[in-house]
């Protein structure tokens, strides 16, 4: 059950394996020696477990693997009473954080739809109940001390959701993470070098807010003081976008999604969102629209965490997946722009985060929520930049940053 795909090389996972290990963590370092590595991996990826054990050890660092038995998710939430599902091991999980310099992730899942006829409420709860957890991480993440990263398995159930077969699947895998070249984390290193020409040429025009204008967007996003852009930095295999977390409270106007949303387990397709003052004012979804406002009502889950532009030239995948990781770095003829709803990110301050108080963040206009969800667009469209002395430039037009 649990055997890689007899397309599958082991050249490829070994590639791949050395990407996410020597490449993505420690922004774009790779780990060191000593280091303490979390692998967490469902067990349908096993394979590429085995890979990333064995990179982590040759580069002199210790992996702790942790299996993720797929399946299970639709019984736990079933079953689960509200204190079950709001069991948070204080202590255990605080001792993890102070021991793991670095997380591998790996997305697989088999059976898309397993909590399709879940009470989204409960899933909802579960998480917030986690969220000590994450923002420990993040704690450490500001301080310099832990990198994560995230890859995904293939799968049959969703190749077979966007209409490919598992091997076209895996190719799109394959070509988005350069494991087609001789040397993967050289192209990386390329991409990055491509991203931080672009971002010095964004945070040096000290934008004031953009505007985002096509057939299905009239929007405008305020950028905000102290702000920075950012690209990828190893945190997910693939990356191409270029992002930053906005002052939340400027952001105007509509803008509807012409991607499905893959999240929780759950479909939701057919977005469309307006915003007043900051808030999502009216949302809907033409599939899933019940667990879209569920998220909604998240606290602060109405604000904007992230705005993002991916540049065509450099997305190497053409389909949709069917998971955030890749649909929310697609290219394709306009490139693609998403919006993340609930909680910003630290990184996007120009100077150190670790130092600014929760009161301090929330007057910069950082949103902060447990909720982050990305939701994203393919369908063409023009971002004008406007700066503070009255000046205007078109920064990305035809799927490309101009800048």
């Amino acid at each position: 059950m649990f055997e890689k795909p007899h397309f599958l090389s082991q050249e490829i996972l070994v590639k791949y394996a050395d990407v996410l290990v020597n490449f993505a963590l420690n922004a774009g370092e790779g780990v060191k020696t000593g280091e303490v590595v979390r692998i967490v991996v469902p067990d349908v990826a096993k394979s590429l477990a085995l890979e990333l054990q064995n990179a982590v050890l040759k580069a002199g660092a210790h992996p702790i693997l942790r299996f993720l038995p797929t399946g299970f998710n639709h019984d736990y939430y079933t079953l689960a009473n509200k204190k079950q599902l709001s069991f948070f091991p204080k202590k255990f999980s605080k001792s993890q954080v102070d021991l793991i310099d670095h997380t591998i992730n790996i997305i697989a899942d088999p059976d898309p739809s397993e909590l399709a006829n879940v009470d989204p409420k409960k899933i909802i709860f579960a998480r917030d109940s986690r969220k000590l957890l994450r923002e420990w991480f993040d704690v450490k993440e500001q301080k310099g001390k832990y990198s994560w990263t995230i890859g995904m398995w293939g799968v049959e159930a969703k190749a077979k959701e966007v209409g490919l077969s598992l091997e076209e699947y895996w190719n799109q895998i394959i070509k988005a993470c350069f494991l087609d070249k001789k040397d993967p984390i050289k192209e990386w290193k390329n991409i990055a070098k491509f991203q931080k020409k672009t971002i010095k040429a964004l945070d040096n025009m000290k934008i004031e807010y953009v505007t985002v204008k096509g057939d299905d967007v009239d929007l405008r996003v305020r950028i905000g003081k102290e702000r920075t852009w950012k690209g990828g930095g190893g945190c997910n295999i693939p990356s191409f976008e270029i992002f930053t977390s906005p002052d939340w409270r400027g952001t105007e106007g509509w803008i509807n999604f012409n991607q499905p949303l893959y999240r929780y387990g759950q479909v939701i397709s057919g977005i469309s969102m307006k915003f007043e003052r900051g808030h999502v004012v009216e949302a809907k979804a033409k599939k899933g629209n019940k667990f879209l406002q569920e998220m909604l009502k998240s606290n602060n889950a109405d604000k904007l965490g992230e705005f993002s532009l991916t540049d065509k030239r450099t997305s190497r995948i053409t389909h949709p997946m069917a998971e955030t990781l890749f649909d929310e770095n697609i290219g394709g003829p306009f490139g693609n722009t998403h919006v993340a709803i609930g909680n910003a990110y630290r990184d996007c301050y120009l100077e150190d985060s670790s130092k600014l108080s929760d009161i301090e963040w929330q007057k910069l206009g950082y949103n902060k929520s447990a909720e982050h969800t990305d939701i994203v667009s393919t369908t063409d469209r023009t971002v004008t930049a406007f700066m503070a002395d009255g000046s205007s430039k078109v920064i990305y037009k035809d799927g490309m940053f101009t800048v």
